[in-house]
Parts: C-alpha cells; sequence; structure tokens
C-alpha cells in the first residue's frame, strides 16, 4: 500500500539564512510528484529533509501518520536514486543491484526472485553479469533505479537523476522512469530544473524559488494557468506585455496591450476601469493575421528565422517592444524572412492576466 508524505510548516536554515520557509504540502499515495524550479530554489534541500541528510528546524515530516523527523536515515525505508547513478563500479548489475538486500536477512531464494523480477521490470536481465563501465549512461541509471526499489521502499527519492544524459536518452529514460514508477505504484518526489522533463513525468508539480512553494496543480494547470508571474516566466517561454483595463463586465474585460492591441479576455476577476496589468502570451498564442485591421491586430518586422521542422520560430518587433513568435508549418499560410512585417494578433482564450502590483493571476478558471 503506497504512502501519503505529509509535510507541514517545514523551516530548513543555514548559518542564519533561511532557506526553506514554513513549506507545507501533501503528496498523495502513489503519486509522482515533481519539485520543480531554479538552481537554489530549495528543492535539493527538501528532498534531502524527507530522506533525513538534512535536519529539520521547524515542522514535520511524515510518512502516513508516522513522524520522522527524528527517525535515523537508515530507518525511514525510502529508495534514493542520484544524479551520479552512485552504483559500485566493481560489481556486476546483478551484484550491485542485489547489494541492498544483504543485509535484511532474506533467503537466498528469495533474493533471486526479487532480483530477477527487478531486472525484468526495468529491462536490464540481459546485462545482469556487466560491469558498469560496459553500460550506457541510461542502462546506469536503470541500474540505479532497480537497486532503489529492489528493497521494496514505502517512498522513492529521485534527485536529478537524468541531468548526466544526453538528450535522447533523457527523453527515453523519463517514459522509462514514469513507466516503472506506475507499474511499481511507489510514491516518488521527484527534483529536477528542466520543465519539460516535470511536464512530461508529473502526477503534480510544486514550482518553487527561493524556498517557498509558488504553484502546486497538475502539468497541465501549470503550463495553461500559471498562478503568478514568476510561474508563467519560468515554465516554458512567455512574452511579457503590458496593459490597461479600459472596460469590465459579467467577468469579461477589455484590455488594451501596450503593441497597440485590443482584447477581450473572459473569465476575469474582477478588475476596475485603468487597472494596469500584465499579460503573459505564449509564442503559440499569437496567430498571424492576413491584413492589418485598426486595433485588432498589430504589426511586428521579423528580426531573426529560425527553421525548426515542425514550427518555425520568429523573434519580431514592435516599437520597442521584442517578442518570440511560434507557427506550425504544416498550417503555415507563409515562411516570413527578416525584415518583413507580419500582423499579429492573440488567442484570448490562452493568454494570461496578472495583476501589476501583486503578479498574481487575475483568471477566475485558474
Amino acid at each position: 500500500m503506497a504512502v501519503q508524505i505529509h509535510i507541514n510548516d517545514v523551516k530548513k536554515v543555514y548559518d542564519k539564512n533561511v532557506v526553506i520557509h514554513n513549506l507545507s504540502l501533501d503528496i498523495k499515495p502513489g503519486e509522482l510528484f515533481t519539485l520543480l524550479g531554479p538552481s537554489g530554489c530549495g528543492k535539493t534541500t527538501l528532498l534531502r529533509m524527507i530522506a533525513g541528510f538534512n535536519s529539520i528546524e521547524e515542522g514535520t515530516i511524515a510518512f502516513d501518520s508516522k513522524i520522522i523527523n527524528k527517525v535515523p536515515v537508515y530507518k525511514r525505508n525510502f529508495g534514493m536514486v542520484f544524479q551520479n547513478y552512485a552504483i559500485f563500479p566493481h560489481m556486476t548489475v546483478y551484484r550491485n543491484i542485489e547489494y541492498g538486500l544483504r543485509n535484511k536477512k532474506l533467503s537466498k531464494d528469495e533474493v533471486q526472485r526479487r532480483v530477477s523480477e527487478i531486472m525484468d521490470v526495468v529491462q536490464i536481465a540481459q546485462y545482469k553479469d556487466r560491469y558498469p563501465d560496459k553500460l550506457s549512461g541510461g542502462q546506469q541509471q536503470r541500474v540505479a533505479l532497480a537497486r532503489a526499489i529492489v528493497v521494496q521502499p514505502e517512498v522513492l527519492l529521485m534527485d536529478e537523476p537524468l541531468s548526466n544524459l544526453d538528450a535522447k536518452l533523457r527523453i527515453e529514460m523519463r517514459e522509462a522512469i514514469r513507466e516503472i514508477q506506475k507499474k511499481i505504484g511507489i510514491t516518488t518526489v521527484y527534483v529536477t530544473h528542466d520543465q519539460e522533463e516535470a511536464l512530461a513525468i508529473s502526477d503534480r508539480i510544486a514550482v518553487m524559488n527561493k524556498g517557498d512553494i509558488q504553484q502546486i496543480e497538475t502539468p497541465e494547470k501549470i503550463y495553461l494557468r500559471p498562478y503568478n508571474s514568476f510561474v508563467a516566466d519560468f515554465i516554458g517561454h512567455s512574452n511579457r506585455v503590458a496593459g490597461t483595463v479600459t472596460a469590465y463586465k459579467n467577468k469579461t474585460a477589455v484590455i488594451d496591450l501596450d503593441p497597440g492591441l485590443t482584447v477581450e479576455v473572459e473569465n476575469l476577476k474582477k478588475v476596475s476601469k485603468d487597472q494596469r496589468i500584465i499579460a503573459f502570451v505564449r509564442p503559440e498564442e499569437f496567430i498571424i493575421a492576413d491584413e492589418f485591421v485598426q486595433g485588432e491586430v498589430f504589426g511586428a518586422k521579423v528580426l531573426i528565422k529560425r527553421f525548426l521542422g515542425k514550427f518555425i520560430q520568429y523573434i519580431v518587433e514592435c516599437g520597442k517592444e521584442r517578442f518570440e513568435i511560434s507557427a506550425d508549418t504544416s498550417s503555415a499560410k507563409r515562411i516570413y524572412e527578416v525584415g518583413q512585417t507580419m500582423y499579429l494578433k492573440v488567442n484570448t482564450r490562452r493568454i494570461n492576466i496578472f495583476d501589476s502590483e501583486t503578479e498574481v493571476t487575475l483568471m477566475e478558471d485558474n
């Protein structure tokens, strides 16, 4: 039975510097929960607090109802996969995986059964007699994963496990980790700074910054409806555009954006006339129009064109502002060249509006 992790009001201090600020969250049983954020945001520190490698100055961490603050590391019943794999170079794949079972006083047959079973799950049975220097990076990571879960821990902790792999292997391994985690059903806490990796692998994501959680949500909600401007800016690519509310009625606002574009945005919390806002528009949320219509589209000069196969990326300029635009190659009516002018409007169902002072979302459906 998978366990739930309760983190309640925890605090971590290094040399009078608070790096985790009275943070609380609940991780559901069997969930693949990702801690995502820039370097220094506190995500690895929090993971190490769960593991017991870091002390807890205030608050509690519990597996189900059992508080583990003072439980020694070796009694916390978790498996851990590190960034550098940490597998033994002088042992074969089989011996590496078997290592964690040696002190459990299991029968030889039981050890063999467990190791064979987990090697099949992570698809490395054919390499059981190889040494780590004869394995690829992805295969070594599978060994590290097998060794962590063969002991049947309550919780699996993963600290930037794919950062040492090349781009193709990262995609392959993140899919493998997701599949294996769901097959086993173990509660997993996963740390990464890679937004695409987090979106692809997670049940839910906690976006962190400076020791605080900015938003906890599903990948879809994090991307489509970020809670504040930090999340909107950190996840993927976004264009930040200032604007002013000119009218508001029935949760619909008329907003003048600074490039000279007037938009109507639905599902907004109550705003007032002349209120300043910030709109975040992702590159794919711009629509290339056929012709110029005053107030409905704005003209922008192409500064950079990058043909990337599935889509075309443009950097365009309107007045003093620069925007990143992406167009789907299969549906683009034309390809613009550097120096040409394109006319743009936005998909108002997808853009996000934030208060200019608090930088918190004004979207009603957040």
